[in-house]
């Protein structure tokens, strides 16, 4: 892709890094871009060489700042549930099923559909000057990409509510506290940070994270006792495969395992 292209694609080794390229509008997310941003991510997915996947903003000021508010304002309801709204859940979508873990960098303002974008999103790793939101309810809307179901799943309701209700800001740290990021680093180190935890998630075995990352998804869905008999299932197919045995052998002979995704 181009420069000029609103997703840029790259790969460092086993990681494959999108990198949403519309710094000028502070990365705000439209059908066009998101468009090209489900179709990145296919990309990748069927790479076999791309074991894990990073998402970040380009520019200095944010990882996706929201939605295109003049674009919103231009829509009617039914327009809007058959247009963006089909585009922007099936694309979030796209990502929470998808069998590679993903990292989000998030580089700046994560608020509306950032936020919402990055729930989807595995692990977060967020620079010091990140500012996280879903401000919604201050243009008369409510998080409507997924916002309000995934956030109700990831920390306490009470919490959820409020950031919701409310339309604040947030920060990092407060992030991090609240169990929406993993942890906070300078933003000099955002991208090096990032790419050591890619790099150490990917020497680990394709093939197994695609079966921890299915059973942690599907098993999130079922009644407990469902979700145990799914986990005992799966990790009857774990010991089927080579990399299982490769990393039993390699921890009893004292060496490094060699995995590789079979």
């Amino acid at each position: 892709m181009t420069d000029d292209s609103p997703i840029l694609t790259t790969r460092e080794g086993h990681v494959g890094i999108i990198t949403i390229n519309r710094p000028k509008t502070l990365n705000a997310l439209d059908i066009p871009t998101l468009l090209k941003l489900e179709a990145a991510l296919g990309e990748l997915e069927a790479d076999d060489g791309v074991r894990v996947i990073v998402v970040t903003g380009a520019g200095d000021r944010a990882f996706v700042a929201g939605g295109d508010i003049a674009d919103l304002d231009s829509r009617q309801g039914l327009a809007h549930y058959l247009e963006f709204a089909e585009v922007v859940h099936r694309c979030f979508r796209r990502f929470e099923d998808c069998d590679k873990p993903t990292i989000a960098a998030v580089n700046g303002w994560a608020l509306g559909g950032g936020t919402e974008l990055l729930l989807s999103l595995d692990l977060r790793i967020a620079a010091d000057t990140a500012r996280f939101g879903l401000p919604e309810i201050t243009l008369g809307l409510f998080p409507g990409a997924g916002g309000t179901q995934r956030i109700l799943r990831q920390i306490p309701p009470c919490r959820a509510k409020e950031i919701i209700f409310t339309g604040d800001q947030f920060s990092a740290d407060e992030a991090v506290a609240w169990g929406l990021a993993n942890r906070v680093v300078p933003k000099a180190d955002l991208m090096a940070e990032t790419m050591a935890t890619a790099e150490k998630i990917a020497a680990k075995s394709p093939l197994i994270l695609k079966l921890i990352k299915r059973t942690l998804r599907q098993g999130q869905e079922m009644p407990l006792g469902a979700a145990l008999a799914y986990e005992q299932a799966m990790i009857g197919l774990v010991l089927d495969s080579q990399d299982a045995h490769e990393g039993c052998r390699a921890f009893l002979e004292k060496r490094k395992a060699a995995f590789t995704g079979r």
